[in-house]
């Protein structure tokens, strides 16, 4: 997915400690156009970048497809991270640059990792009337940032239990290990409880959590870190390291999270639009290599008119035009990492 603010933030992102748990509330933004679907995004936040390394989480609908237009993200670049889609309900054409085309279905991870450079587009299917779901971005450390761009694609069996179920999207978690290939430690499952269930999970006490509630309400409780906190629909709650078991509280409706969670990242990243890199001139030159790439004597084209493929590759089967890269702030440098 792409982050199609006009005018995005700079965001300066730096692990940051906590004692207490940390409810981190939405922001509703817009994907584009008067009938644009509207993403809720708790990460990045102004209270908090990162969980480990995810540096980016969006969560929308359900969305009535006929309504809003569904997701028509045309082509657009991505360096230094890897993007994690996952569906609750829709489906979503995703094709990218090294020629993976492949769709995003319910209870599937698509992973792709964007490296020194790619590019993709999504496509939702208006067959299906309704589209729900999460889209995460990972960053990638110095040492894997200008790796070659790839796609995995993994089907998680549910790990189930009395009134419990979860999938485990990357990572492992109550025995299941996910295949897909994440290059720093990371977790990430998909729990659904029914009313009043209780789920106890056990976790890396080095890892740092998140907790994001899609639908119904539940109070989490940290045995060794933090004392327990309710949270409600759409609110993402903030863990610091130190929890060896977290559980998981159902209230009197069914209930569907998300659970994130990594090492510290112990680097400092600039993330500007679709692009993580190190400081101001880096990110100016990925921006740069963009518009060049797409654009003919001044205007943009679609990949079909492309006559240089460039850093970011060429979206394979996909005629859209691409999305320009807004304009950078004036006046002002990015920060450089400390």
């Amino acid at each position: 997915m792409s982050n199609t603010e006009t005018r995005p933030d700079e965001i300066r992102c730096e692990t940051a400690g906590g004692a207490e748990i940390e409810l981190i509330a939405p922001r509703e933004v817009p994907l584009g156009g008067p009938r644009a679907m509207t993403v809720r995004r708790t990460l990045p936040s102004r209270s908090r970048s990162l969980i480990g390394a995810w540096c980016f989480l969006d969560h929308y609908g359900p969305d009535d497809v006929s309504a809003t237009g569904g997701m028509k993200v045309a082509p657009h670049p991505h360096t230094g991270l890897q993007t994690v889609s996952w569906l609750f309900t829709g489906e979503v054409e995703h094709r990218d640059s090294a020629g993976h085309h492949a769709r995003v279905r319910p209870g599937e991870v698509n992973l792709m990792t964007g490296g020194r450079g790619i590019s993709h587009s999504e496509v939702s299917d208006d067959a299906f009337p309704v589209l729900h779901g999460a889209q995460l971005w990972v960053a990638l450390p110095d040492s894997a940032r200008h790796s070659e761009p790839g796609f995995e694609h993994h089907v998680p069996t549910p790990v189930t239990g009395p009134g419990w179920s979860v999938r485990v999207l990357v990572g492992s978690l109550l025995g299941d290990t996910s295949p897909v290939h994440t290059f720093t430690p990371l977790v990430g499952a998909e729990v659904l409880l029914d009313p009043g269930t209780s789920l106890e999970v056990p976790v890396e006490p080095g890892f740092e959590h998140g907790v994001l509630v899609d639908t119904g309400a539940l109070t989490v409780h940290a045995e060794g870190g933090p004392t327990a906190s309710p949270v409600g629909s759409d609110e993402l709650a903030y863990l610091p390291p130190g929890a060896t078991r977290l559980t998981f509280v159902a209230g009197e409706r069914w209930t569907r999270l998300l659970l994130l969670g990594g090492r510290p990242f112990g680097e400092s990243i600039v993330m500007w639009w679709n692009f993580v890199g190190r400081d101001h001139d880096e990110i100016l030159g990925y921006r740069r290599d963009w518009q060049d790439q797409i654009t003919v004597d001044g205007a943009v084209v679609s990949d079909s008119q492309l006559v240089r493929a460039g850093r970011y590759g060429v979206v394979v089967g996909d005629h859209l035009p691409p999305i320009p890269a807004p304009p950078m702030p004036q006046g002002v440098r990015l920060r450089e990492r400390r």
